[in-house]
C-alpha cells in the first residue's frame, strides 16, 4: 500500500487534534499588576527532603569548645593572676589582670547579679529551643558563641563566691591600660558573646532566618498597559 493511500485512511479528526495548536495560558488584563511575594530562597538542601541538614551539631561543638576554653582560662587566671601584678603583652595593646566583676560590663548593674543569672539563663533556654529548626550554619556559628559565652559566665555567678546567684565573674584580659580605664577588663565568654551577637545582626541585616532560608526583594511590577502602549 502507498504512503498516499495511507495518509488518506487517516481519520479526519485525528489530523484536527494533530493540528490543533496548544492552547496559550491566560494572561493578565490590561491595567491588572501582578503582585509578586518576597522570594524565599533556599541555599541548600538534603537528598533526603526539601530542607537543608540541621545544624544543631555546630552548635553544640562550638558552644562546649567557648565553655570549656573560659573555664580553662578563668582556673589559670586564678591561680596566676590573682594578687600578682598586670602583665603587659604586644607592647602595652593587651594586659593580663585580674579583677572579680559583680556585675555587668562597664560596672553596670552592680549588685543585680541575680538579675543577671537570670537573662544568661533565658537566653540560653531562647537558643536552645530554636535550635529545634536551626538549619543555617552562619546561624548555628553566630548562636554557638553566645551560647558558650553566655553559660561560661552563668557558671561563675551560680557556683563561684558569694554564693549561688550572686558569684563574681572572673575577668582577666584588658586593652591598652592594665586597670582597665580605657575598655573594661573582659574574659573569653564576654568575647564570644559580642562575635555572635554581630554575626546574628549582620544575619539578620541580610535577610538570612535561623531556619536556613534567604529572604530577597521580588522585582518591581510593570503594568501591562504600558507594555501595550509602547508596543
Amino acid at each position: 500500500m502507498s504512503d498516499e493511500s495511507k495518509a488518506a485512511e487517516t481519520p479526519a479528526e485525528e489530523q484536527v487534534s494533530e493540528s490543533k495548536p496548544a492552547e496559550e495560558p491566560a494572561k493578565p488584563e490590561a491595567g491588572e499588576q501582578e503582585k509578586p511575594a518576597d522570594e524565599v530562597v533556599e541555599p541548600e538542601f538534603s537528598i533526603t527532603g526539601s530542607l537543608p541538614e540541621p545544624r544543631t551539631g555546630i552548635l553544640a561543638i562550638l558552644a562546649g569548645g567557648v565553655l570549656a576554653l573560659d573555664v580553662l582560662t578563668k582556673v589559670l587566671s586564678v591561680a596566676f593572676l590573682e594578687g600578682a601584678d598586670p602583665i603587659k603583652l604586644f607592647g602595652g595593646v593587651l594586659y593580663l589582670t585580674f579583677v572579680r566583676n559583680p556585675g555587668a560590663a562597664f560596672g553596670l548593674a552592680e549588685g543585680m547579679t541575680w538579675i543577671l543569672a537570670l537573662i544568661a539563663l533565658g537566653v540560653a533556654g531562647f537558643i536552645l529551643w530554636i535550635s529545634r529548626n536551626l538549619r543555617s550554619q552562619p546561624w548555628a556559628v553566630g548562636l554557638g558563641l553566645v551560647l558558650g559565652g553566655a553559660v561560661g559566665n552563668l557558671a561563675d555567678r551560680l557556683f563561684r563566691e558569694p554564693g549561688p546567684m550572686r558569684g563574681h565573674v572572673v575577668d582577666f584580659l584588658s586593652l591598652f591600660d592594665p586597670f582597665g580605664q580605657v575598655w573594661p577588663v573582659f574574659n573569653v565568654a564576654d568575647m564570644a558573646i559580642v562575635s555572635g551577637g554581630a554575626t546574628i545582626i549582620v544575619l539578620a541585616l541580610l535577610r538570612h532566618d535561623y531556619d536556613g532560608t534567604v529572604h530577597k526583594d521580588a522585582p518591581a511590577p510593570v503594568a501591562q498597559d504600558g507594555l501595550q502602549e509602547s508596543k
